[in-house]
């Protein structure tokens, strides 16, 4: 923290600042989606004491300063304290604050086609840095090799209960069963357990219902992407009307910095015992 607010007073570039902010451990940075009829928001939550870099803007946008209070790096190299509630066009470009009293930030984005998938919605509006994907291809590659663990348990989980690993594949690829749902607190994004994951952007508490993984016999975005673990943070809860939902046995962190939040995992064995449970088939959520 002390050599990142040296180099802001030193006025370096924002890409010196992102590069020593990078090698200091990430602060909570909960993020949370809305939608709206053709509009997208992003909700940033931080809390005081954050020293914070936005990812390139590629267009203008509008504002929404909630709460807080926040000291701007100018390109000069200038200061500008922020005292919400403030709204505002912000033109393209990237962000640095410091903020002082604990920050609720909306950037608000138009969506005409009412676009959901979060990593498409980033890609653009934003413009991620060289050091940033560095970091990032970093701290994939080595949770990608802490996950071996997972990948052998499920294989075993699968022979465990008699289910092959095409049919789990034809049961995940399967688009005829989907439905589309909603929820800001979760995304997907590329997991290094297996192909495609879901993963928190706000910290979830233990006991708490994340997302429905079935409604009425269509699966959502939690019933197709939610990976197995050989330590879960989830497991499925199935209802009487044959509804699931993915609900957390643990607390599960959101996103730390510029990083992805915990990614969302449950055991199969759970999930097909607690689908077989309440009158269900062969199924793994």
């Amino acid at each position: 923290m002390k050599n990142a607010l040296q180099a802001i007073e030193e006025h370096k570039s924002i890409d010196e600042i992102e590069q020593i902010m990078l090698t200091l451990p990430q602060v909570d940075c909960p993020v949370i989606h809305k939608f709206g009829e053709g509009i997208y928001i992003r909700e940033l939550h931080m809390a005081a004491g954050t020293i914070a870099i936005g990812h390139l803007q590629r267009f203008n946008h509008f504002n929404v300063f909630l709460h807080g209070k926040v000291m701007m790096l100018n390109s000069d190299g200038s200061k500008t304290v922020l005292t919400a509630p403030l709204t505002f066009f912000a033109d393209p470009g990237r962000k640095v604050g410091y903020v002082i009293e604990p920050l609720v930030w909306q950037n608000i984005y138009p969506n005409p086609d009412n676009e959901t998938d979060i990593e498409k919605l980033e890609e653009r509006w934003m413009i991620k840095s060289d050091s940033w994907k560095q970091h990032n291809e970093l701290i994939q590659g080595m949770k990608t090799l802490e996950s071996e663990v997972d990948r052998q348990d499920f294989h075993d989980a699968l022979i465990e209960i008699g289910v092959s690993e095409e049919l789990v594949k034809e049961q995940s690829e399967n688009e005829d069963d989907q439905v589309t749902f909603v929820n800001n607190r979760v995304m997907t994004s590329d997991s290094p357990i297996h192909g495609k994951g879901l993963f928190a952007t706000c910290p979830i508490n233990a006991r708490e219902v994340i997302v429905p993984a079935r409604i009425n016999g269509l699966r959502t975005q939690a019933g197709r992407y939610t990976n197995h673990s050989a330590n879960p943070n989830a497991q499925m809860r199935k209802y009487a009307d044959g509804n699931i939902d993915l609900v957390a046995i643990r607390n599960i962190h959101g996103c730390k910095g510029g990083e992805l939040g915990e990614e969302i995992t449950v055991d199969y064995r759970q999930a097909y015992q607690e689908n077989l449970r309440i009158g269900g088939t062969p199924c793994l959520e």
